[in-house]
């Protein structure tokens, strides 16, 4: 798989996946949005430490110019 997220995506997604996990793992959101924060979370800071994103993919999308 090739990169298809440009830099200022990838910064984006690792500081609002961080922003999530923290609000869910301290607390500040419970039941379902702890959870749910916690998730989305996980899956932002993935997606942008990796700067592929599966979902642009599957659609052939990309922020990143060739």
């Amino acid at each position: 798989m090739n990169i298809n997220e440009a830099w200022v995506d990838r910064i984006l997604r690792i500081v609002v996946g961080i922003l999530f996990i923290v609000l869910g793992f301290f607390g500040i959101w419970v039941g379902f949005w702890k959870w749910f924060g916690l998730v989305v979370g996980v899956i932002l800071l993935l997606t942008g430490a990796s700067g592929i994103c599966p979902l642009y993919t599957m659609l052939n999308f990309k922020t990143k110019k060739d």
